[in-house]
């Protein structure tokens, strides 16, 4: 049994575990304060205390409040002092980022890290170094910030047979598409209000265009499916072309329009399995357990075939929520470390194949203006059975020589789906395809 202090916060006797932290913005800078704050609650939970040995930023000059012995900007420098045993990487980025952390795991010091980038693309690499050091790697920050969430799909779920993921992963895109759903006003306007209100960074770019919730897919289909999955094999659509009008319509069908990293086990005719991960704006019942996710908070839905349904929710990003993330990951590192134990390792024995998009299952919901005239849906409903693609629904509304149709579809690989609007768009009665944007959460 360990002895503590008589106030039960510090443990007696153990050497201190001595962490390099790589950059102190927003995320690190409550690292480094709740590091100091809760040093007593830390190492009692670790089982040591926990220490700063030195944190590497840009400019030490414009870090004040840090004391300036901890300070330094040579980040390679502080990875490979002697004294450090665990880093913590908040920088961001791919280079020089990963041979900082190489540079750690090849040392058998362990690494915390949120960069979620970096997995995306390196994972297989740093897990390989790893392995053959005996180092951790751990990043619960990496996805969906305070939500405990990659650690039950690493160990919680390790025993189930995990067959969909399907989440918010993004705040800023939830924030405008929960903005433009309550108001009716457009993506640019929604876009600069969630800019002036500090939800957007000055540039969106990785935010609406879906780059960061798709590295955030690869971790999570990874995780999900024991297969390695890069940034490059996630389909990706970002949310620039959702419309005003889009979420009208989607209102009148008792939906709303989420963006939503979507990872699955695919099982083909002859018993086969790949993966399908992607990223793209979907319309949800408004009765689905997203839909009602608003603002910046994120969500994900996990279905496996024992547990069942499982749903996480909470900040997915900023400073303190983060922080938690990574200092719920440093107490893991630091317990491994006094207690002798090791952290889970990469699982990817399964190998599946990732899925092309347009070999995968969607369902489309269409908008178009047509003709008013008779024949006109004889017409598109033959362009759709000409591709295999079933109807689910047809909704009609007639207005002075034009008309709105909307045509909702059964499963289809979606690049038959792509084709039949494709060429839907060249029919003489068809005057516009108005949207076209896939539907999730509903029966097929």
């Amino acid at each position: 049994m360990s002895t503590v202090s008589p106030k039960g916060l510090s443990p007696a006797g153990r050497a201190p575990i001595r962490v390099a932290m790589l950059g102190c913005g927003t995320v690190g800078s409550e690292v480094a304060r709740l590091l100091t704050e809760q040093a007593g609650e830390l190492a009692a939970r670790a089982g040591a205390p926990v220490e700063l040995a030195g944190i590497a930023v840009r400019r030490p000059d414009k870090h004040p409040e840090l004391p300036a012995e901890l300070l330094t900007d040579d980040a390679a420098a502080l990875v490979a002092r002697d004294d450090v045993d665990v880093v913590v990487e908040l920088v961001g980025g791919i280079d020089p980022v990963r041979s900082w952390l190489l540079t750690a795991l090849n040392a058998g010091k362990s690494v915390v890290t949120a960069n979620k980038a970096l997995l995306a693309e390196h994972s297989a690499e740093l897990f390989e170094a790893a392995d053959a050091s005996g180092a951790d790697l751990y990043f619960e920050a990496a996805v969906a910030g305070a939500i405990p969430l990659l650690r039950p799909l690493r160990e919680s779920l390790a025993g189930d047979r995990i067959t969909r993921v399907m989440g918010i992963v993004n705040g800023t895109t939830n924030y405008i598409l929960s903005a433009m759903d309550a108001t009716g006003a457009g993506y640019a306007e929604t876009l600069d209000e969630a800019s002036r209100l500090g939800y957007a960074e000055a540039d969106p770019t990785a935010d609406v265009d879906g780059y960061d919730a798709a590295s955030k897919a690869a971790i999570l289909a990874s995780l999900a499916f024991h297969s390695r999955v890069t940034a490059k094999d996630v389909h990706r659509e970002g949310i620039a072309d959702v419309t005003a009008s889009d979420l009208a319509a989607a209102r009148t069908l008792g939906r709303t329009v989420k963006l939503l990293a979507i990872c699955e086990r695919v099982t083909a005719d002859d018993g086969t399995e790949s993966v399908s991960a992607r990223v793209h704006p979907v319309m949800i019942p408004r009765s689905h357990q997203l839909a009602g996710v608003g603002g910046a908070f994120n969500a994900v839905y996990v279905e496996a075939d024992a547990a069942g349904e499982l749903m996480f929710y909470g900040q997915g990003a900023g400073g303190a929520p983060t922080a938690s993330a990574v200092l719920g990951d440093l107490v893991a590192v630091a317990r491994n470390q006094v207690h002798g134990g090791r952290g889970p390792r990469e699982s990817a024995h399964a190998a599946l194949p990732v899925r092309p998009m347009g070999q995968t299952p969607t369902r489309y919901h269409v908008s178009l203006d047509v003709a008013d005239r008779a024949g006109v849906l004889a017409q598109v409903a033959q362009a759709f059975a000409a591709h295999g693609v079933s109807i689910a629904a047809v909704r009609q509304r007639d207005a002075n020589d034009t008309a709105s149709l909307v045509v909702v579809t059964h499963l289809a690989p979606d690049a038959a789906l792509q084709s039949t609007v494709d060429e839907i768009a060249k029919l003489d009665v068809v005057h516009e395809v108005v949207s076209v944007m896939r539907v999730e959460g509903e029966d097929a």
